[in-house]
């Protein structure tokens, strides 16, 4: 596969009114493959997710969570299948070319750099990608976490767990994304820093930002996403809406272990 060079930006698609067509997924996976070297974990998944929707990506350790993020963002090369991203193939990209098309990922353990103070965090990483004009700036960023401010000047390394977490969710934020990625962004946390996190997540979904997330509290995503998608042995073995899967508990005891 050809690696693609850096993609012109693309507006992201109107709301259709009257019998207009319905806009295109932001992001579309269709019969995904991926895994490591011959072991393969990812066996055609298929999943949309449409500008302005919160998607949750659920299942047990080990069912291929980590698996389809690392290939939606290009650190891992799939081995099969397709995903566009903004109207664009990112299957074969490299990650910083889809980053610069608006994918941002709040990682698994924070990344925090110890030695960048948080404004040096915040101003490093900003930029504008999704081409909006209301985005987030440094003062709205502290607005959204007014702890960041008090610890403007401090290190990576001399923040809390929930400081660190902050950070790489603003840190984030500060490229203005179209897709917004978070990989377990609640957890180890404190029940109260915890909250914050889940305060954050609903004030964006409120603003219009398309958001993937992958966590473990089914009882609080069934409040904030949109739809979910499970994930059992690489496969999609149920999607739906937040009302459907707060229906069906019998599918949490199957498939979350919960």
């Amino acid at each position: 596969m050809t690696i693609p060079t850096i993609f012109e930006e693309t507006p992201e698609a109107a709301v259709p009114r009257g019998n207009a067509r319905a806009p295109a997924p932001l992001l579309s996976c269709r019969r995904l493959e991926a895994g490591y070297g011959a072991s393969q974990v990812l066996f055609g998944l298929d999943f949309d997710i449409h500008a302005g929707e919160m998607l949750t990506l659920l299942g047990r350790n080990g069912m291929g969570k980590s698996t389809t993020i690392k290939t939606l963002v290009g650190g891992l090369r799939a081995k099969g299948g397709e995903i566009q991203f903004a109207g664009k193939p990112v299957h074969a990209a490299r990650p910083d070319v889809i980053a610069r098309l608006g994918m941002a990922i709040v990682p698994e353990g924070r990344q925090c750099f110890p030695n960048l103070s948080v404004q040096e965090h915040l101003v490093a990483f900003a930029d504008h990608r999704n081409g909006l004009k209301d985005g987030w700036t440094l003062a709205r960023l502290y607005e959204l976490f007014p702890r960041l401010k008090e610890r403007a000047g401090n290190m990576g390394n001399q923040l809390s767990g929930g400081e660190q977490q902050m950070l790489a969710i603003a840190r984030a934020l500060s490229t203005n994304p179209r897709l917004l990625i978070l990989d377990e962004a609640t957890e180890g946390l404190a029940p109260v820093i915890r909250e914050e996190i889940w305060d954050c997540l609903a004030r964006l979904r409120a603003e219009g930002q398309t958001t993937l997330v992958v966590d473990k509290y089914v009882e609080r995503l069934v409040r904030l996403a949109d739809r979910h998608v499970i994930l059992e042995r690489g496969r999609i073995a149920w999607s739906g809406t937040s009302a459907e899967l707060d229906a069906d508990r019998g599918l949490w005891q199957r498939y979350l272990g919960v």
